[in-house]
């Protein structure tokens, strides 16, 4: 079976327009994507520790479901106006591509994500991301379960680890269960559910 792939994006909006933005995210944009055949769960987070403020991911049924002729009628040019004004005034950093391990799960329900980022690796260093966010994570009685994403940028591959938990986790990070790859973390950041 063919790994499922991923959108998650991250948002930033001046603090005078986030009553809009989140009307806008509840009341069109996550049921509009939701009506897209593929795409599995939509599920907002808001940081409690790190930036930016929003956190959205989505399960996709596979990779290539954002290339899809339904995806595409609701993306870019197509967008509805509202979602171009909304878009047009925040920070967005958008990530979509494929779930490396284990492969098969979509987002639970959680009190807590953490969400670490490695930029600008070799394809290769996909064991090393995932033996250390299994190492770090998986035997927390916190935690629930521990995706890795990939997603190509350039020549060069980021990696995406995903941890969702009952409980707040701890942030002492054993660096060097991820090898070299630690010197990719340029991102990790804690959420809670919206």
């Amino acid at each position: 079976m063919a790994n499922k792939g991923f959108l998650l994006v991250l948002m930033h909006c001046p603090p005078d327009f986030e009553e809009e933005f989140n009307a806008w995210y509840d009341a069109e944009h996550i049921p509009e994507r939701l009506a897209v055949p593929g795409f599995e769960t939509g599920r907002r987070f808001v940081c409690i520790a790190g930036a930016p403020r929003y956190l959205a991911m989505y399960d996709l049924a596979r990779p290539d479901v954002l290339g899809s002729p339904e995806y595409l009628r609701v993306a870019g040019d197509n967008s509805s106006p509202w979602t171009r004004r909304v878009t047009s005034r925040v920070r967005i950093y958008r990530s979509a591509g494929e779930q490396v391990y284990p492969g098969d799960l979509v987002t639970r329900r959680a009190a807590r994500v953490v969400l670490m980022r490695f930029s600008g690796l070799e394809a290769g260093a996909k064991e090393n991301v995932i033996a250390g966010m299994r190492g770090n994570f998986e035997a927390l009685p916190e935690t629930l379960q521990v995706r890795v994403f990939a997603y190509e940028t350039g020549p060069r591959v980021d990696f995406l680890g995903f941890v969702e938990a009952r409980a707040p986790i701890g942030e002492k990070l054993d660096l060097g269960s991820f090898g070299a790859c630690a010197d990719a973390l340029d991102l990790v950041n804690t959420y809670a559910a919206y």
